[in-house]
């Protein structure tokens, strides 16, 4: 198994390309050597087989979706209040659609999940700890709203990205804004 780390991220890019393209079945290592622009035979030298390839795809996936720092400390100036609410989800929104094809390729292996269970086992592992450490940030935090508000936050917004991705005439672009805005005004109706 080779160990150059960098060799080893493009691939996983490479990777992230191909499944938001051809879909879990054009995962092959070819299919990944050619995106990479690597010589054939490269991605088998770094991963034991498929099941590997999509487990790491999915570590690199959340790697790659990581917020700023400065974002998570941002989110602690200013007023705690729905407007910043409504801040912090756009911010979201918009780091999540500027990663189109690692979100398009976060679904497929939420398909291939369904079949693979370690890929399943690193999926729920891998979001359960988001939604709880989001859970934590915002109630230590300060903002408006609890635990429900944010998780159905996460599921709204979910959708809303969704749409974006694969169906973005359902919704014009410019009314996403609107939408998140609506979004939090009625999931934190009636919160201080």
């Amino acid at each position: 198994m080779r160990r150059n780390p960098e060799r080893r991220a493009a691939l996983l890019d490479a990777a992230i390309e191909v499944l938001a393209r051809d879909g879990a079945r054009g995962l092959t290592f070819r299919a990944v050597d050619t995106e990479a622009g690597v010589p054939t035979g490269t991605a088998s030298n770094y991963f034991n087989n498929r099941d590997d390839l999509f487990t790491q795809v999915g570590h690199r996936f959340y790697e790659r979706l990581e917020p700023d720092p400065a974002v998570i400390a941002a989110s602690l100036d200013g007023p705690r209040d729905r407007d910043r609410v409504t801040e912090l989800m756009r911010e979201v929104v918009g780091r999540v659609t500027r990663f189109r094809s690692g979100y398009l390729a976060l679904l497929e292996l939420r398909l291939e999940a369904t079949r693979r269970p370690e890929l399943r086992r690193l999926l729920t592992e891998r979001i359960r700890a988001d939604v709880d450490f989001n859970i934590s940030h915002h109630t230590r935090s300060g903002l408006p709203g609890d635990a429900t508000s944010v998780v159905v936050l996460y599921l709204a917004l979910n959708w809303l990205i969704l749409e974006r991705l694969t169906l973005p005439d359902v919704f014009p672009e410019e009314q996403f804004d609107s939408l998140v805005a609506e979004v939090v005004e009625r999931v934190l109706a009636g919160s201080s």
